[in-house]
């Protein structure tokens, strides 16, 4: 009972710490927004208080800053909660939101609707609908092939993001090298750059129908942990829920990528984070890795736009920070996955 109430206190700290963080991020910026001001602006849409700041302040907390933090969190939170329930689906320590290639495909449907100089919003429409495709297409050739299906799952994962791989490569090969292969290669390193409201109205519905399954369905995940058998001794069935699970997360996956480009390690290292936090039960496991996730995710966001005169994008952040924390966990000393 006490550690229940201890993890519980640390689930509230986290969305605590996530609302001072969003709070901090819409201030700090190369063009800084004072809290009087924030205040104004955010009260004054509610009470019509007269106005005493200047319109530009206005502009770039409602139309820039506030729709990056807040698909920032969002990215952060989808690509954890992804990152946690594949872990425990699949009961392996490094899986990750991409192991189904809902990344790899994604990036080909970027690249080609860049290739054909599509819209911005049809390049985020193609990289959801081709990651959609590419689970479905994984998860149709796992069920024809023979052993274990989980293994067979992962294989097909493997198998297909190496041919949506290669078909990025190729796209990027036959690209127009001064407009078309320079914004592919930006898309693939991953950047909320140019984040608007259209964005996160046509992230929120997918993202909502992964998470909220997730949060309702995590003392399953629990139940899968013991095995297929035990599971239906207590009335579980644990092909159907592991089944829900992988669609639940494929969807917050593919909503994530599409509007974010490809940012790697969070899925991965959030979740191992938030074990040392809360342990391995998903009542407490699931909501603090999406806050966790949400917090991270904000944060490398500040530092990509905040600490140097060119954006760094998410991708590399990600990489730099997440790489080096990954080998401090696995060798640390009495630690195991």
């Amino acid at each position: 009972m006490r550690k229940i109430k201890q993890n519980q206190a640390v689930v509230c700290g986290l969305g605590i710490l996530l609302i001072i963080s969003i709070f901090i991020s819409i201030r700090f910026g190369r063009y800084p927004i004072p809290s009087r001001e924030l205040l104004g602006i955010l009260l004054g849409k509610f009470n019509h208080a007269e106005k005493f700041w200047p319109d530009q302040v206005e502009i770039v907390l409602l139309n820039i800053r506030l729709p990056r933090i807040l698909l920032a969190c969002l990215v952060g939170c989808c690509l954890s909660a992804a990152g946690a329930a594949y872990q425990g689906v699949f009961q392996n320590p490094m899986a990750a939101p991409d192991v189904l290639g809902a990344s790899q495909g994604a990036a080909f449907g970027a690249a080609l609707a860049i290739l054909y100089y599509s819209s911005s919003a049809f390049i985020t429409f193609s990289a959801f609908f081709f990651s959609l495709l590419t689970v479905v297409l994984v998860f149709l050739i796992s069920q024809r092939a023979r052993g274990k299906n989980l293994l067979a799952l992962v294989l097909s994962g493997i198998m297909i993001s190496s041919l949506f791989s290669a078909g990025t490569s190729f796209i990027k090969l036959v690209a127009d090298p001064t407009d078309q292969l320079p914004a592919i290669t930006y898309w693939l390193m991953g950047s909320l750059a140019g984040a608007k409201i259209s964005d996160i109205l046509f992230s929120i519905i997918p993202m909502s129908l992964g998470l909220i399954p997730l949060l309702l369905l995590r003392w399953r995940l629990n139940v899968l942990t013991l095995g297929d058998d035990e599971a239906k001794t207590i009335g579980v069935n644990a092909q159907r829920i592991r089944l829900l699970v992988i669609i639940c997360a494929t969807f917050v996956t593919a909503a994530s990528v599409s509007v974010s480009g490809m940012i790697g390690w969070v899925g991965l290292i959030i979740p191992h984070l938030a074990r040392k936090l809360v342990g391995n039960n998903f009542n407490h496991l699931m909501p603090a890795s999406m806050l966790l996730g949400a917090i991270f995710l904000l944060f490398v966001d500040n530092f990509s736009r905040n600490l140097f005169t060119t954006e760094i994008p998410l991708g590399i952040l990600t990489a730099f920070i997440g790489a080096p924390f990954f080998i401090y966990l696995i060798t640390r000393k009495g630690e195991s996955f």
